[in-house]
This record gives structure tokens, C-alpha cells and sequence, in this order.
């Protein structure tokens, strides 16, 4: 169906229109729900949105009239001049609180081998704040494609690179979206073209590699336990303050890419080794603030994690149940 959308999308602009569409997909074989919503672009350049459900145009508006809000029932009111996404103010407020929680199911066969996946419903979170239909998303460190998944599924356009072929190829099969299978450092190399929006999560420096209790049971299980013993890896870079170096220079050389005002989104945590807190996302925040603008940060709550009994009666260890999602503007 995506593939038909954007067929027809390319048709349509060539006789001065421009479709969005906001589709609830099929379940089983019945049609939940289908509206669309049209910028109709005419002769004149004056603009008109419609919306129309089965066949019938229930509401037409011009940009320059006093009605200014399309209202979609519980979803709120979305304003016509909304310029960053497809979403009403109701649903705009909302995704600004600082902290969130999401309970993501547990992960499919397909993409389990992967030791640090993140889930579907995190990265619809964010896509679906900081594009429209039809803009450009990269994930320089894909893993197994989730981002290139969460795209095709809403319409956006995806790009990712991975360094290890087994997740790439598992990635490959999961959309059909553009991926690439090589090193995300030699970006330039790539054929991506200018972005609207760049989310994506790099190891946590080596914390894969030590030994814990989760990483036991995914060993008895057979799957993996670090993303790559390759020396291109990051995770395999041996010091701290030289793998922070890295990833900065990284992040900057990414703002090349990534279109003015566009935003970035680097979902991350701080690092507990050797009876010691590594900051890694207050180090990143820090140093990418020379490049970018730092808009904000977001909590992920993590309160579906068991409690493990770490340092009891000897030293305090803390339960690290949450991750930031530090927000960054190319406006530097």
C-alpha cells in the first residue's frame, strides 16, 4: 500500500497537488478507518485543505480564511499552518512532558539476536513528532532496521546504515526502505540524501561486553551479547574519554546532513562500570551543544524492569531503569 500511496503522490504533484494521508491499516479483512486530508494547491497558488471520508467532503478550508483548524474528533484540532508534523495541538502537548513510560511487547525471533534492539512503539514516538508524511529519517547505527520499520509503516521515508551483515540483513527483510551495510563513520560515502529528521542510539561504550545477570540468560539462550568484535565497532574502543571523542566527532560530521532547523534525536544512557557513573548522556549533551542547539530532554521510565539485588548490605549500586532522549537542533 505504501509503495501505491507514494505512486500516486508523485502523479498528483505534477498537476500541483500534494497528498497526505492518514490511513488506520487493515485488521483482518475490515477497514477501520480511513481519512484524508488534501492540500489542494491551485492555479491561483491560494491553498485549500479538504477532508473527505468515504467519497464525501465533510470540511474544505482556505489557508487565508479565518478558519485556521481542521477538528478530527478525539485526536483534537490540527492546524493547517503546522509546519513539523501531522499531529493537533492535543496530541503536540502530550508528547511534550519531560518523562515518559512505555511497556513495549516483548521482541519478535526476527530481531531478538540483536542485543540492544529499541522497540517500534519508542521510535513511532518521536517520527511521528518531528516529520510529515513523506520526509526523510535517518538511523546511521540501524541494528535491525527499526527505524527503516517504523518509516515504511507511517510513511516516511527511511534511511540506515549498519557495520554487522547479519543485522543487516536482517533489516533488509524487515522493510523496503534504503539501507546500507558498511562503516556509519564514512558517511559521505553513502548515497543519502538531505534529511528531515535523524534518530538513532550508539553503544554504551562497552557495557554489552561485561558480564550481568541479563547478559547470562541471553548467553544460555544463544543469542548475542555485543554488537561487534570488529575495531570499527565504537563499543570496542577501550577508553572512556576516547570513545566520547568519537562519537562527538561522529554526531558533528552527521550536521552536514541533516537539513536546517532539522532536528536530532540521540536516545541514550550513562554507563555504570567499575563502581563508577560514566555520564555519557550529560557528556553528549555537553559537547554536541557546541554544533547544535540542545532543545531538551526526555525520560524514558522504565518500570517494567525487575529490581536485581546489586551491592545489598556491602555498597550502593543503583537499578538503572530509565533512558534520556536528548533532543538537538541543527540551527548553529
Amino acid at each position: 500500500m505504501t509503495g501505491l500511496i507514494i505512486y500516486f503522490e508523485r502523479l498528483l504533484k505534477k498537476f500541483y497537488f500534494f497528498l497526505i494521508l492518514k490511513i488506520n491499516f487493515f485488521e483482518g479483512f475490515k477497514i477501520l478507518n480511513l481519512n484524508i486530508l488534501i492540500k489542494l494547491i491551485r492555479e491561483d497558488m491560494k491553498e485549500t485543505y479538504m477532508v473527505i471520508k468515504e467519497d464525501k467532503i465533510l470540511l474544505k478550508i482556505r489557508k487565508n480564511s479565518d478558519k485556521k483548524y481542521i477538528d478530527l474528533g478525539e485526536r483534537g484540532r490540527f492546524c493547517v499552518h503546522n509546519k513539523l508534523n501531522d499531529l493537533t495541538g492535543k496530541e503536540w502537548i502530550k508528547f511534550t512532558k519531560s518523562w515518559f513510560i512505555l511497556r513495549p511487547k516483548q521482541r519478535d525471533e526476527e530481531v531478538i539476536l540483536h542485543p540492544a534492539k529499541f522497540p517500534e512503539v519508542l521510535i513511532k514516538k518521536f517520527i511521528l513528532f518531528f516529520t510529515k508524511k513523506g520526509d526523510r529519517v535517518l538511523d546511521p547505527m540501524a541494528g535491525t532496521g527499526t527505524v527503516n520499520y517504523v518509516c515504511e509503516k507511517f510513511g516516511r521515508i527511511g534511511y540506515s546504515i549498519e557495520l554487522e551483515k547479519k543485522y543487516y540483513e536482517i533489516g533488509k527483510k524487515r522493510s523496503n526502505q534504503h539501507f546500507f551495510l558498511g562503516d556509519c563513520r564514512n558517511i559521505k560515502n553513502f548515497d543519502i540524501p538531505p534529511i528531515d529528521y535523524i534518530i538513532t542510539s550508539p553503544p554504551y561504550w562497552d557495557s554489552l561486553k561485561r558480564s550481568s545477570i541479563r547478559q547470562k540468560e541471553r548467553k544460555k539462550k544463544g543469542l548475542d551479547t555485543e554488537y561487534s568484535s570488529k575495531d570499527k565497532n565504537f563499543e570496542n574502543i577501550e577508553i572512556y574519554d576516547d570513545f566520547l571523542k568519537e562519537l562527538v566527532i561522529f554526531y558533528k560530521n552527521l550536521k552536514s546532513l541533516l537539513k536546517k532547523k532539522g532536528y536530532l534525536t540521540i536516545i541514550v544512557n550513562n554507563i555504570y562500570k567499575n563502581s563508577r557513573l560514566y555520564p555519557l548522556a550529560f557528556d553528549l549533551a555537553s559537547k554536541l551543544g557546541k554544533y547544535y542547539i540542545l532543545k531538551d530532554e526526555q525520560i524514558w521510565c522504565q518500570d517494567d524492569k525487575p529490581l536485581i539485588p546489586l551491592g545489598v548490605n556491602s555498597a550502593y549500586v543503583g537499578n538503572r531503569h530509565h533512558i534520556y532522549c536528548l533532543i538537538f537542533r541543527n540551527g548553529i
